[in-house]
C-alpha cells in the first residue's frame, strides 16, 4: 500500500514541478478532471462509497493467508502428493520475511486500514455540516463500521506479525514523511485497536437486516474484544464478552453444522462475522485477479480433492483419526440412515460433524462433488486420503471449474467468527476459572448440535437422555480434550486464518508448539486400500471393482511391522520450529526496505 502511495506522491510532485513555469493564475485553478480528497468527500453518499471500498479490501483473501497459516499449524500436511519430500516452507517452519504471502498479508491489511482512515477522517469533516438527523445517524454508523474494520485489521496484524509491534496509522498521510511510521509497542497497538472495537461495540447495531445483513455488528466487536483477552490467557476479562455474545445478540447454533460451510444458509443465525461472496459478474477480470468476487486466490482449489487441482494443505493424519473415530450419539435419530443395499436402518458410517467437515474415501452416506459412487468424485489415491469440505462447493457441482467456467470463483461465504467457536472459547475461560461443569455444558451444546456423544456422566447435564461418554473430567483432562479434540474437530481450517497458531503459541509457553510438533512426529501410521464397487449392469447384477490404493490411514504402534514411514508427519517442523523466529510472521522485507523510520521507535 505504502509503496504504491509513495509512487503516486512522486508522480504528483513531478507534475507540479513540470508546470512551474506556467502562469500563476492557471496554477491556482482546480482541474475539474482531477478528484482530490477535498472535492470527493462531500456527503454521506461519498462516505458510503469509501466504506464499500473498505469492505471490499476486508474481503480480499490476502488479508488472511488461510492456506499458509493452516500449513504452519498442527492441523495440516502442506501439499499432498509430495510425501515424504515436502518442501513447503510454512509446513517445514522455515519461512522467511521474503515470502510473497507474508508480504501480501501485511500489505492488504494496511490497505484496509488506509481506506478505513479515509472514511473516518472525511466523516469528521462532513458530520458537523449535516443537517438531517437521518444523515447524521447514517454517518455515525458508517464511522462505527470503519472503526470496526480498522480495529479488526489491526487485530489481525497484531496477532500475526512481529510479536504485535507494528506501525500505527490513525490519519491519512499528507506528505512524504507521513507514509513511513515507526514501530510501536505491542501494548500501544493493542490499546489502539481495542479502542476502535470498543467504539464499534457501543455504536453499531446488534443486528442488521435486509440488504445490510452481513455488515459489522456490535456482537462481532465484542467477540473480537473477548478473543483479544483470551489470546493473552486473560480468562477473567474475556469471559464476560463471550457470555454477552452468546446471550445478548440473538445468535443461535444452526441445527446443521453444514450450514456454516456451504452456500446454503449463508448469513445465518450462527454467523457473527462473515465475508459475502457471489459469482456471475466482473467477467473482465482474469482468473486470479484479487478483485474478482470470491476468487479467494483460488482458495477452494487448494482444499478440494476434485478437478485434478493442486493442494495447499490436506488434513493431518492425527486429525483424520479424530474425525474417523468420533463417537455418535445413538439416541439422535439423525445418526440413522437407510442402507441402500439392504433397505435396513443402520448407524451412519461417520458423525455428521465429520461428514460435513471432511471428505474421506469410505464415507458411504455423504456424497462428494455429486458423485453417486463411493469414492466420491476425488482421486483418494496414493496417500491422498482426506480433504476438507470447507471452503468448497462439493454439494452443488461436480467440479470447481464447472461452477464458473473460465474463472476461479466460488460463492461460498467465508465465516470468520461463528457462535460454535465462541461457545468453545467461553468453555475454555470457564474451565480456567475453575468452573469445569460450566465448561462441559458449553462444549456439550456444540457436540449436541452435531449428534456426537456428549461428555460427562451418564444422565448428567442439559441433555440427560442422550449418550454420554461417562468420563469424570478434571480441569486437566478437559483442557486436553478441548485443545486437541474439540477445537480442531469443530473449527479446523476455518476463521480468519491465524487462530490455531495463536492457540498453539499461547498454550504451554514458548516451547508448547515445538512440543506439539515433537509429539506428532513420533506417531506412526499405515495405509490401507479401499475397494469401490460400481454397478455396471443390473440384470444380471454386475459390479466393477476399483481399488483406491493407500486411501485410508490408520495409526499404529511404532513397532508395528506395517508402519509406512512415508506417512510420518511434522518431523522437520519439530526440528526447525523456533519460537523467536516462527511464533509470529516476521516483519515483511518489503516494509523493511521501503520504511526508513521503521526502527526509530521500537517499544517493548
Amino acid at each position: 500500500m505504502k509503496k504504491h502511495l509513495y509512487i503516486k506522491l512522486l508522480i504528483a510532485v513531478g507534475l507540479t514541478l513540470s508546470v512551474s513555469s506556467c502562469q500563476k493564475d492557471w496554477l491556482d485553478e482546480s482541474n475539474p478532471n482531477n478528484i482530490s480528497t477535498n472535492l470527493f468527500w462531500k456527503d454521506t453518499k461519498d462516505l458510503q462509497s469509501g466504506l464499500t471500498a473498505t469492505y471490499w479490501s476486508f474481503a480480499n483473501p490476502r488479508c488472511y493467508a488461510v492456506i499458509q497459516e493452516l500449513a504452519r499449524t498442527d492441523l495440516a500436511y502442506a501439499n499432498g502428493y509430495t510425501r515424504p519430500s515436502n518442501t513447503n516452507p510454512y509446513y517445514q517452519q522455515i519461512f522467511t520475511n521474503a515470502e510473497n504471502p507474508i508480504n501480501d498479508k501485511w500489505t492488504q491489511n494496511y490497505t484496509s486500514i488506509f481506506r478505513a482512515n479515509q472514511v473516518i477522517t472525511a466523516a469528521a469533516r462532513i458530520i458537523p455540516i449535516l443537517t438531517s438527523s437521518a444523515d447524521i445517524d447514517l454517518a455515525n454508523k458508517i464511522v462505527a463500521q470503519a472503526r470496526f474494520l480498522r480495529g479488526f485489521h489491526y487485530f489481525i496484524l497484531y496477532h500475526s506479525f512481529n510479536g504485535g509491534k507494528l506501525p500505527i496509522f490513525e490519519n491519512i498521510p499528507e506528505n512524504e514523511a507521513d507514509f513511513s511510521k515507526p514501530l510501536q509497542s505491542a501494548e500501544t497497538v493493542k490499546k489502539f485497536f481495542l479502542d476502535d472495537l470498543l467504539y464499534a461495540a457501543a455504536n453499531l447495531p446488534a443486528n442488521w437486516t435486509g440488504k445490510d445483513k452481513g455488515r459489522a455488528s456490535a456482537g462481532a466487536a465484542e467477540a473480537l474484544i473477548g478473543q483479544t483477552y483470551l489470546y493473552e490467557n486473560n480468562y477473567k476479562d474475556a469471559a464476560p464478552y463471550f457470555k454477552r455474545v452468546i446471550e445478548n445478540y440473538g445468535y443461535k447454533l444452526m441445527p446443521n453444522i453444514g450450514s456454516n460451510f456451504t452456500t446454503m444458509d449463508e448469513l445465518n443465525d450462527e454467523s457473527i462475522l462473515e465475508i459475502s461472496y457471489a459469482t456471475g459478474y466482473t467477467d473482465n477480470y482474469n482468473n486470479y485477479d484479487s478483485r474478482d468476487v470470491a476468487s479467494s486466490g483460488a482458495l477452494q482449489l487448494q482444499f478440494t480433492g476434485a478437478s485434478g487441482t493442486y493442494f495447499g494443505a490436506v488434513v493431518a493424519n492425527w486429525l483424520i483419526q479424530e474425525y474417523r473415530n468420533e463417537v455418535m450419539d445413538t439416541q439422535d435419530d439423525r445418526n440413522y440412515v437407510t442402507d441402500k443395499t439392504t433397505g435396513n436402518k443402520r448407524l451412519r458410517k461417520f458423525s455428521l460433524r465429520t461428514s460435513w467437515s471432511v471428505a474421506v474415501v469410505d464415507d458411504i452416506d455423504m456424497p462428494y462433488y455429486l458423485s453417486e459412487e463411493t469414492g466420491q468424485g476425488a482421486t483418494f489415491n496414493v496417500f491422498m486420503t482426506t480433504f476438507w469440505r470447507k471452503h468448497t462447493n462439493w454439494d452443488i457441482t461436480k467440479g470447481e471449474n464447472i461452477l464458473s467456467p473460465g474463472k476461479v470463483r466460488s460463492a461460498v461465504n467465508e465465516r470468520l467468527i461463528r457462535l460454535g467457536g465462541i461457545h468453545l472459547q467461553y468453555a475454555e475461560c470457564l474451565l480456567e476459572l475453575g468452573d469445569t461443569d460450566g465448561a462441559l455444558a458449553q462444549i456439550n451444546k456444540v457436540r449436541k448440535r452435531s449428534g456426537v456423544q456428549l461428555l460427562g456422566a451418564i444422565g448428567s447435564g442439559e441433555y440427560p437422555t442422550n449418550d454420554h461418554d461417562n468420563i469424570v473430567y478434571t480441569k486437566e483432562t478437559l483442557k486436553k480434550h478441548l485443545r486437541y479434540k474439540e477445537y480442531p474437530l469443530e473449527l479446523s481450517a476455518e476463521g480468519y486464518g491465524c487462530e490455531r497458531n495463536i492457540d498453539l503459541r499461547r498454550w504451554d509457553g514458548p516451547t508448547g508448539k515445538a512440543d506439539r510438533f515433537k509429539a506428532l512426529a513420533a506417531k506412526r501410521y499405515k495405509a490401507l486400500n479401499f475397494d469401490v464397487y460400481t454397478v455396471v449392469k443390473l440384470v444380471p447384477l454386475t459390479l466393477q471393482k476399483t481399488t483406491r490404493w493407500s486411501s485410508i490411514f490408520v495409526e499404529v504402534a511404532p513397532t508395528d511391522p506395517l508402519v509406512n514411514t512415508v506417512l510420518n508427519e511434522f518431523e522437520q517442523a519439530a526440528k526447525n520450529y523456533n519460537a523467536a523466529a516462527h511464533a509470529y510472521f516476521p516483519l515483511p522485507n518489503g516494509e523493511i526496505i521501503t520504511n526508513p523510520t521503521l526502527y526509530d521507535i521500537t517499544g517493548k
